[in-house]
Formats: structure tokens, sequence, C-alpha cells
């Protein structure tokens, strides 16, 4: 009996990244159907992506620090025993560039990426101009994958009971990356706008992470009745609180990526430090608004679109 394929995906990070590549992920399954998929990634998203239906093992070590030696020979070691006989990098960064050379040069599986001497080159010189998602579908062709299957959520999936919430919620995402703060809408703003969702009966709820949980505070005081979840979610609760959400609204980062691709109506706020064009979430119903300074975002031009949202939930 012939031995399966053997395929790995390289996909490191960040979140919002990661699930723009879900897509992707469910396109190279159904190509290899029979195959043995292995996902390279990292710690926050190894348990996560072990439960999805693309993957049949994980590899959580996919970004030891240059200098960790030990780490370094480590990932080699478990990429050379693993009798790959295809690569696809989803990452295509010069890192995970560079592990095309961690395998010998005369037992190299083929590779589709920006690596030199990739047997599936991705060389298209508009692709930066690209969504991140189409950029992906069209390195795929490259190696003969065509189709866009869609994507189901069903696997991330958890119960929300300890977190006793009421029946109609708004999910809101006032953080995001920590060394790019332009990309923030105020938090006073969020605190108008909770009391605006509170006036129509749906109780705000703030998301995100540990680090972002300072952001709640002001949102608090100016809507008491709002819920701080940030820090407390895993991201299949997460994910199960985008599906009873009504609506999401937030700052471009991961969440609203989940938000939006689990089917919830989003509005996606973006500064002159992201481009829509680029990244913006993709699902059923996502607006985004774009405003080069955030801080000059007036809550009326979000409240327009988030009574949109609301009906469209």
């Amino acid at each position: 009996m012939s031995q399966p394929e053997r395929i790995l995906i390289i996909k490191l990070s960040a979140l919002g990244n990661v699930i723009l590549s879900f897509g992707p992920f469910a396109a190279i399954r159904a190509h290899h159907p029979g195959a043995e998929i292995t996902v390279l990634t990292t710690p926050p998203y190894a348990g996560w992506l072990a439960s999805a239906p693309w993957f049949d093992h994980v590899i959580a070590n996919g970004r030891p620090p240059w200098w960790d030696i030990a780490g370094m020979l480590r990932l080699r070691r478990a990429l050379r025993s693993g009798g790959f006989t295809r690569v696809y990098d989803l990452q295509t960064s010069g890192r995970s560039s560079r592990y095309f050379r961690f395998f010998p040069r005369d037992a190299r599986p083929e590779w589709c990426g920006i690596a030199a001497g990739a047997s599936f080159p991705h060389r298209m010189p508009r692709g930066i101009w690209m969504h991140d998602i189409d950029r992906q579908y069209a390195q795929l062709a490259v190696a003969g994958i065509t189709e866009r299957p869609a994507v189901d959520l069903r696997w991330s999936a958890a119960d929300l009971s300890r977190f006793a919430l009421p029946a109609r919620i708004a999910l809101l995402v006032p953080g995001s990356s920590a060394h790019r703060p332009g990309k923030r809408w105020p938090a006073s703003r969020y605190g108008d706008l909770a009391r605006w969702l509170v006036q129509k009966g749906v109780t705000p709820v703030i998301v995100g992470t540990a680090g972002e949980s300072p952001l709640a505070a002001p949102i608090q005081a100016a809507s008491p009745g709002t819920i701080d979840l940030t820090g407390r979610t895993s991201l299949p609760e997460l994910t199960e609180l985008t599906r009873v959400a009504t609506m999401a609204i937030g700052n471009d980062t991961g969440p609203m990526h989940l938000a939006a691709a689990a089917g919830c109506a989003s509005v996606v706020l973006f500064s002159r430090d992201s481009d829509p064009k680029l990244c913006a979430p993709r699902g059923r119903w996502v607006r985004t608004l774009r405003e080069s300074d955030l801080a000059t975002l007036p809550l009326a031009a979000v409240t327009d679109v988030a009574e949109a949202a609301m009906n469209a939930g």
C-alpha cells in the first residue's frame, strides 16, 4: 500500500492572518483529501488549530528566536523527520522562506511559496496590492489549487453559560496591536457607542486580550451596564460569542476577523495604519469605515453603520 502524501502548511501568526488563511487551509485539504496534513504554527494557535478539520498534526514551535540555537535545531529536526512531500508556505516571510534550507538539498519537498528555489514560486509583482486572501489563492493556483471552498467554523465551539450573558449583546473590540496605537478608535468613543447600544436595548460586551483590559475601564465608566470579558475568553469561546452577538464593532484586529468569518455582522474601523483593500475581514456582512486619524472619526458615522448591522444581524 502506498504511503499517503505528507503535506506541511506554514502559518505562524498573527490571529487575523491565521483567520485569513482559513479558506486556503480548506482549499489545500480539499485538494489533498487523502493526505496527512501538518500545520506549523505558534503556541497561541496550536491547540485551537488542532481541532480544525484541515489538519492531522500540529507543530507548535514554529517561530523560535534566532538566538535560540537549541530551539532552531529542534524545529529543523521536526521538519526533516516529517517526511513531507510538499510544503505550502502561507506565511511567505523571510523567516518561513529560510525554513526551505532546513531540508537537505537532495531531499527537499516540493515548495509553494516565495523561497528561492521553490518548486511553485509565487512571483506576482502586484501581489503586494492584493487582499491577503486573494494573494494566498493566487499563490495556491501556481500549485494547481483553484477551488475556493466555503469556510465552516462549526469546529470552533464552546459553552458560554459561565458568562450568564443577556439575550441581546453586541461585541466591542477596542484593542489592536500594542505597538500600533494609531489603529485604535479612542476608548472614550467606545464608551459613547456603548451608551448608544444600551439605549437600543443591546448590552455591550468588550472582548480582547488581558493586556487590553485597561481599555475596558473608561467604556464601563461611560456605560456601567457594559460587560468586560477581556482576557477571559478562549478562541472557541470568542467564536461562540460572535455567533450569538447581534453584531461586532471594533478596530482592525484579530477578533474582528473571527467575527466576520463566523458570520457575525461586523463594522471594522481603519486608520491610515492599515488598508482595508489589503486586509479587511471578510464574511457574510462586513462594513469598513476608514479615517486617517481615528480620533477624528465621529460617533454618528459609526452608529449609522451599526444601525444597519443591527438590522442585518
